[in-house]
This record gives structure tokens, sequence and C-alpha cells, in this order.
């Protein structure tokens, strides 16, 4: 079993990218122009290395190499984008890598590319790239062929990298005093071992809503491979395991200061369950399913809403100051544009990224994860289809 952090830093001990492996500062799959780069990449470093893993390490600085991270990413359906534009798409994994100097908030994420020994090539357009492009590493570029032979170049370095990663006893062990030692005791931190194998650690602090046993502030490692399997700074919730899985439910709150659509419609709402099946083998897989089932609420008070939102956006634009209302509406800004969206409300992700770099600014960042958080929901929704 690999220790993924190890891997990265053997990665990074190759200080230039080459044709096994390239580095992000950061990754934008929010634009057709982000998208085309990342895949671009992907099918370039998919046809240079037919016979051995490749991959992208992101968070870490171009010229200087260090690491500094970003935020986690919990899209499971970033294999959906792969395979709707590839002929021969490869399978990929999207892995939340934890490293003791970061924030808690921060990670590093890690792209492994398995080979599959075909071409692969676009099978449709995407920003300036045309259907059918084919693209290979010529060192650490990737760039664009008319053909491509498939060589088997890199196997030999790429498993000796991956034999140094290998994981042991000690960085097991170092891996849960690390973890237990970063949190508070009010997080009751503590670990589970599944299989005789994996040891699994986790946190957060325990509430009761609504009647349910939930979790905020919930952190959730596999530290024989380092990765970060869930993060959370305010969300809610629900955890359960038996001797063969660790199911987390994830809720979100919706319809605050909102009058509900009946007397008893609840304010939390399931969003997405995510359940990490351990086998007998050694082996792991992680499954997510959709839950969530919008609100509605009353459409003329989402019109007082959406124009009310609209009016503190234009306001932060230019530089006005809100009034004392204003600016207590403003930590519901996301919420409400969300729940606007969810009720039919167009252009409503367009808002949002209006509104980012303002609430990216404010001391208190509890609008700004909101923000964040409603974005994720939109992707999730958008990807679900």
């Amino acid at each position: 079993m690999l220790n993924k952090r190890l891997l990265i830093k053997n990665l990074l001990a190759y200080n230039d990218e080459n044709s096994f492996y390239d580095k992000k500062v950061q990754l934008n799959l929010d634009s057709k122009e982000g998208k085309a780069k990342f895949l671009k990449h992907v099918c370039a470093l998919s046809n240079s290395n037919p016979e051995n893993n490749s991959f992208i390490v992101i968070g870490v600085e171009d010229e200087s190499n260090k690491i500094i991270g970003v935020d986690f990413y919990d899209d499971s359906k970033i294999q959906n984008l792969i395979n709707a534009y590839f002929n021969n798409p490869p399978n990929i994994q999207y892995e939340n890598i934890a490293f003791p100097r970061l924030p808690r908030y921060k990670v590093v994420g890690l792209v492994t590319i398995n080979p599959i020994k075909k071409i692969t090539s676009l099978k449709k357009g995407i920003w300036k790239y045309s259907k059918n492009s084919i693209f290979i590493r010529q060192g650490s570029i990737s760039i664009p062929v008319h053909k491509v032979t498939l060589k088997n170049t890199n196997k030999i370095i790429v498993e000796a990298i991956e034999k140094n990663a290998t994981n042991n006893i000690k960085l097991t062990l170092d891996g849960v005093f690390d973890f237990i030692n970063e949190h508070q005791p009010e997080l009751n931190p503590s670990y589970i071992v599944f299989k005789d194998h994996f040891v699994l650690c986790w946190a957060g602090i325990q509430k009761k809503i609504e009647g349910k046993t939930l979790y905020s502030r919930v952190d959730i490692e596999l530290i024989n491979e380092q990765i970060r399997l869930f993060y959370s700074a305010f969300d809610e919730v629900e955890i359960d395991f038996n001797q063969h899985s660790f199911i987390i439910t994830e809720y979100i709150h919706l319809g605050i200061n909102l009058p509900k659509a009946t007397k008893e419609a609840p304010s939390l709402y399931p969003l997405e369950k995510t359940i990490i099946n351990f086998k007998e083998n050694g082996t792991y897989k992680i499954a997510t399913e959709l839950l969530f089932n919008p609100p509605t609420f009353d459409i003329v008070v989402l019109k007082h809403l959406f124009n009310s939102n609209n009016t503190i956006l234009k306001k932060l634009k230019k530089g006005i100051q809100l009034t004392a209302t204003e600016a207590a509406d403003l930590e519901q800004l996301p919420t409400t544009y969300l729940i606007c969206h969810l009720n039919g409300f167009n252009s409503i992700k367009e808002q949002l990224e209006v509104a980012k770099p303002f609430l990216r600014k404010l001391k208190d960042k509890t609008a700004y994860i909101k923000l964040k958080d409603a974005l994720r929901v939109l992707r999730k929704l958008r990807y679900n289809k």
C-alpha cells in the first residue's frame, strides 16, 4: 500500500516536471479553459505512460517547488469529465493528501492516471482544442501531435518511486499520532482498524440537531495512504460504521430566516452519502450517492431575497457601505442565493462568482465558507443530472 504523502515527496524530488508527472499551483474545473487544460495534461500523460501510472500534483509552486496546498476537493465525479471528453478514457483518482505543516483546511491534490495501453484522444472539442486532438508529453510540456506510437519509457523509474513510497509500521503509527495530536480534545480524535489492515482516523464535535446525532468540524483520514477522505469546517455530518464500512451522511442547512414551505418542514436536508467499503484482499472502494431533494419556498419571498442580495452585491462592487441589516444579511447571501437557484432562478452561479472576491476579503470568513459550500452543492447537482 502506497503512502501518498511519501509518493508526492518522491515525485517532487524530480524538481522539474517530466513525462510522467506534472505539477500545478491549483486546478480550475469551473471554466472551459480550466477543464480543457486539465484534459490536455491527462491525455498527454496517459499517452506517454501506457504501462505505468502517471501523476498531477496540485498545490505546489512551479518555480520554488514549495508545497502551499489547496482547498479540500471532494468531487468524486471527476471521472465523469474524463469519460465525457475522451476516446479511450483512462481511469483516474483525485485524492486529498494531508501534510502536517499545512493548515488543517489545506491539502495537496494528487491525480493518479492509470495506464490503459491505448491511445487517448478528445472525442469532442473544448475551448481551443478540436475534436480528435491527441497530446503527448515532451519533457515537462504537453504538446499536440497528429499521431502517437505508445512507448514504454518510464515504467522502471515510476515503479522504483512507488516502491520507495511503500507504507510501513512506523509511517502508520506516526500518522495516527500526528492526527490525534493535531486535533483538540473537544474534537474527540479516535481511530478504527478495518480488516486488520486499514487504519482510519476521524474527529468531530458531537451535537444533537432535529433529533439526530450529528458532528461538525469533521476530519477523516485513511492513515495508511495519508489520504484525507473528508473535511468540513461547519457542516453537519452523520457518522456510522460496521466491520466492513465507514459511512458518512452529509447534511446542509437551508431555510435560515426563511418561512418554511410548511410549518413542519425541516431546516436540515441530507445532501450526500459516502460509503467507504474495506475488502479482505487489501483494497477499498469509495461510493457516493446524492440524496438531495431541494425544498420549495414562497416565490414572492424568494424574489424579495433575490433582489435584496443583488442590491448588496451592487453596493459591494461600488464600495458603498452596507446598512446594519444588509451587513447581517451578507452572511446568509450564499445560502439564500442557493435556495433561489433551487427554486428556478437563473444566473445564480455567476452571482456567487462575482461575490467571491468580496466575501474572501471579509474578516469573518463565515460567508465565504458558505459561498464555497453553495458552489460545491451546485457542482454536485450538475454532475448528477
